[in-house]
């Protein structure tokens, strides 16, 4: 099963997010099937690449809370 969620990347309290397509039972900073996404909270930048996370939610992945809320502002 595919899960949408945020892979931690960057420094020491400077961090960004990348939303990954990733299996279910892969670590936070496991190996992703692809990339969809960004999400800067100290610049407080968010990139979507919407056709993709389409294409996965329409194949069965589940996101999660904290992408969702990201999704939805």
């Amino acid at each position: 099963m595919v899960n949408l969620r945020l892979k931690r990347c960057g420094k020491k309290q400077r961090a960004f997010y990348r939303i990954v397509a990733i299996d279910l039972r892969s670590r936070r900073e496991g190996r992703d099937l692809r990339k969809v996404a960004f999400y800067d909270p100290i610049k407080n930048q968010t990139y979507l690449n919407i056709p993709v996370i389409l294409y996965f939610l329409e194949h069965g992945a589940q996101p999660t809370g904290t992408f969702q809320d990201i999704e939805k502002r």
